[in-house]
């Protein structure tokens, strides 16, 4: 992208264009390519669309879709770089009112363990959607999450998800995404190195820090894990998007995927 630099990964958001997180774009578009099928010629928002990499996926099945991201650096590079029946939106995802249209799916991928108090964001997306609309959602597994990311405020279980879901909307089902043996491999890699470096820090005295110094602490971590990773043989550009698929339970799966139905009543104005 000419005349764009490249964005710091920082933890809070994910670049598109990092072979460093190869690995961890793939594992992100794959919740795009798992929704496509149920975006096929209808209006679609993608709610925290970042740099737009995944709404140009739906966009191509899609008769439209709305990306909606706070952040204008993120949106300036999505909108450099995707056309067509695409628009893109910058407003706060707690005040999605001010769209002023219904959609027949929305999506929210790695966003709602962002969230404190993620109720508000939950009821904005569903007053978003038509009768009998659809959010689809994925946040990580907290059963098998092993890195500590400060930008996370909280992680699920199947249930916990199941339960934080079930009052705003009509039907929920939670289901997993697992990678395969070449995603597991990369998985148990990083995990190792990992581990390696919260040894450096048997009493958790990284939690007495201030929250900006383990932020910025944490992005360049990250990119020292992956490097090492890469090293031990297990390249992050080796993982593609088709190495993740669905699975029917969140047993070991490496994320949540919850498919969530709004009521057939009117919405609300």
């Amino acid at each position: 992208m000419a005349g764009l630099a490249r964005v710091a990964f920082t933890g809070e958001r994910l670049p598109s264009d990092d072979p460093c997180f190869g690995a961890d774009l793939a594992r992100h578009l794959a919740a795009y390519h798992l929704a496509r099928p149920y975006c096929v010629g209808k209006r679609v928002l993608d709610a925290g669309c970042g740099e737009g990499y995944g709404a140009a996926l739906l966009a191509e099945v899609a008769a439209q879709v709305v990306g909606v991201d706070r952040s204008w650096p993120a949106l300036a590079r999505a909108r450099a770089r995707y056309r067509g029946n695409l628009l893109f939106a910058c407003a706060n995802l707690e005040q999605l009112g001010a769209l002023g249209c219904r959609f027949d799916v929305a999506c929210n991928f790695q966003v709602v363990e962002h969230f404190a108090v993620p109720e508000q964001l939950l009821e904005q997306l569903r007053e978003r959607l038509v009768p009998g609309g659809r959010l689809i959602l994925t946040t990580p597994n907290r059963l098998t999450s092993f890195s500590e990311n400060p930008y996370h405020v909280r992680e699920y279980t199947a249930e916990e998800l199941q339960a934080l879901l079930a009052p705003h909307f009509a039907h929920v089902e939670i289901r997993g995404v697992v990678g395969n043996p070449r995603v597991a491999a990369y998985e148990a890699a990083r995990r190792r190195r990992v581990e390696r470096l919260l040894r450096l820090d048997p009493l958790g005295l990284r939690r007495l820090l201030p929250a900006a110094v383990v932020r910025w602490a944490f992005g360049r971590l990250a990119r020292l894990v992956r490097t090492q990773v890469a090293r031990d043989g297990a390249a992050a550009n080796d993982i593609r998007p088709e190495d993740f698929c669905e699975q029917p339970t969140a047993d070991g799966a490496i994320d949540l995927l919850a498919i969530c139905e709004r009521g057939p009543g009117a919405p609300c104005s």
